[in-house]
């Protein structure tokens, strides 16, 4: 059990001091009892706001990214963030992307609050799955599937070959290509290593999730079970 105005506090419902009035004001009840007590302790499932039951914590969100938008906190671009409620931007500890997408990559991405779940699905030795729809600048050579699955294919600026990666081919400029590892900007610098290069990528999958049923920019909340679970 915690006290009530840190909990609202945390998940971003104001400031401890604008936490403090709204409970001072009657906003929140506990077991559906208003109470006024900011000292109070009580557990988050117990816990009404306005009558509503308070957002989960830890909070996991499936997004279908837009092009132009940054997986960064501290950039002047348009931050993926905006695109969430006002409250889920103000918690603490903050939402983080799960990984990252470039700028101009559209497509399947998680975001969460807590930092053990983060580092799980970012973990090098996890293996999680990642589908990629690719369209390319120039036609396929026809040795890139054997090449990406062979499992020795160099990055520049590597020391380790990348992990055998799945390649199916749509048709000759377009692909989609299942990684396991999730090396910076590795798309790209993959068929850029052959000779070619990604004009258009957007990510399919991320372990069981996928966006399907997301139009750009929407997002939902999701569990952690729904993601594999590991």
């Amino acid at each position: 059990m915690e006290r009530i105005d840190k909990i609202l506090t945390s998940l971003g419902y104001g400031s401890r001091k604008e936490v403090q009035s709204f409970i001072k004001r009657g906003h929140v009840s506990i077991d559906w009892i208003v109470t006024k007590d900011v000292k109070l302790k009580a557990n988050h499932e117990n816990i009404r706001f306005d009558g509503e039951m308070l957002d989960s914590y830890p909070l996991i969100i499936a997004m279908n990214k837009p092009a132009n938008f940054v997986c960064s906190h501290n950039d002047s671009g348009k931050l993926i963030y905006s695109l969430l409620p006002q409250r889920w931007q103000q918690r603490n500890p903050k939402i983080s992307t799960i990984g990252r997408l470039d700028s101009d990559t559209t497509g399947i991405i998680l975001l969460t609050d807590d930092g053990e779940l983060n580092h799980t699905l970012t973990s090098p030795k996890k293996h999680i799955k990642k589908i990629y729809k690719v369209t390319l600048a120039m036609p396929l050579n026809g040795n890139e599937v054997d090449i990406f699955a062979s499992g020795g294919l160099m990055l520049r600026g590597e020391d380790k070959p990348c992990l055998s990666a799945r390649l199916t081919v749509v048709d000759d400029f377009n692909v989609y290509l299942e990684l396991i590892e999730g090396r910076y900007h590795q798309v790209k610098r993959m068929f850029g290593a052959l000779g070619n290069k990604v004009v258009k990528l957007h990510r399919e999958q991320f372990a069981n999730i996928r966006a399907d049923d997301l139009k750009e920019g929407e997002y939902r909340v999701i569990s952690k079970e729904e993601i594999l679970f590991i």
